[in-house]
């Protein structure tokens, strides 16, 4: 990851922290994912301030973090709900929490974080539809081809469907993470997390199909498992993420991310009466919290087939 191109076109100041604080989250093993967005974060505040500088008195905070102050962020937070979204600003906020934290605590540039009396934004629940199995059939059909794209996207998304991994875990994986003989994965999920998780036979076809192209495939000596079409280079989340939304809008399927997979093996899990603490181990959840969250999309689904099974009110 290229810090100094997050940074472009802010102070010294800011440069100079961001790029220390990306040292310090690489020394703390934080995966390239989070700390891509954990330095976007706060760069977006530095432009932030640098754009309303005669609106918010913000001169002096646009040149040097350190003069940041509630009234800032709090401005920040009211453009970015104004702007984005309350979820969001929401995470912007956790983001800049850890920032100045760290350079009240770390660095001693500053007494007191600004965070400190920053009230959260608070977000409605929206519950996630799930992506359910004609959706992902009409998905996949798209990959019916004999193309190295073709196999290697079904073999992705195939991933997603049937093991509920998160984004950032399937396109992080290499070669060595495959278990062939045993049809399982190791995700390396949040908090530098190992699990394994097994998957089924579809999938295993689709990943064995990709595995031969890929022996053939520029690149193939590459330790990551997903290769780019062109090129001898990986293929990266976001990558993924522009192929998950370009094969959606080819089979008339809208917003396909791949979280929505995730939501959908929660809910098949539960709908199965899979037991809650099994379902967290192989997500990667440390608390019931999560489970609970991903499940409710579809709870009202889960609970009106319960009813038919349970025949109330039909029995006499």
């Amino acid at each position: 990851m290229d810090v100094s191109r997050i940074s472009t076109g802010l102070t010294s100041a800011w440069s100079h922290l961001l790029a220390d604080w990306d040292r310090t989250l690489r020394s703390s093993a934080k995966p390239e994912t989070t700390r891509y967005n954990y330095l976007l974060a706060v760069s977006q505040f530095a432009r932030f301030l640098t754009d309303h500088a005669a609106d918010h008195d913000a001169g002096t905070a646009a040149r040097d973090p350190a003069e940041s102050t509630r009234a800032h962020i709090e401005e920040f937070q009211a453009w970015m709900i104004e702007t984005r979204s309350a979820s969001t600003a929401l995470n912007k906020h956790k983001v800049l929490q850890q920032f100045f934290k760290w350079l009240a605590e770390d660095e001693q540039e500053i007494e007191r974080s600004p965070m400190e009396r920053v009230k959260a934004p608070t977000t409605p629940t929206k519950l996630v539809p799930v992506m359910g199995d004609e959706d992902t059939k009409k998905i996949l059909d798209t990959c019916h081809g004999k193309t190295f794209t073709d196999l290697r996207d079904q073999a992705i998304i195939r991933l997603y469907y049937g093991t509920g991994a998160r984004l950032a875990e399937v396109a992080n994986l290499t070669t060595d993470d495959l278990d062939m003989a045993t049809d399982s994965v190791v995700y390396l999920g949040k908090g530098g997390k190992d699990r394994r998780v097994r998957f089924g036979p579809k999938t295993a076809r689709a990943l064995s199909r990709y595995l031969r192209a890929r022996s053939r495939h520029r690149g193939a000596d590459l330790p990551s498992l997903w290769l780019a079409a062109r090129g001898a280079q990986p293929l990266q989340a976001n990558g993924i993420k522009i192929m998950l939304k370009r094969r959606g809008k080819h089979a008339g399927v809208s917003g396909v991310h791949a979280h929505r997979w995730r939501h959908h093996y929660a809910h098949a899990w539960k709908l199965a009466g899979g037991d809650t603490g099994d379902l967290m181990l192989l997500l990667g959840w440390s608390t019931d919290a999560m489970a609970r969250h991903y499940g409710a999309s579809a709870a009202a689904e889960r609970a009106q087939e319960v009813q038919l099974r349970m025949r109330i009110g039909e029995n006499v």
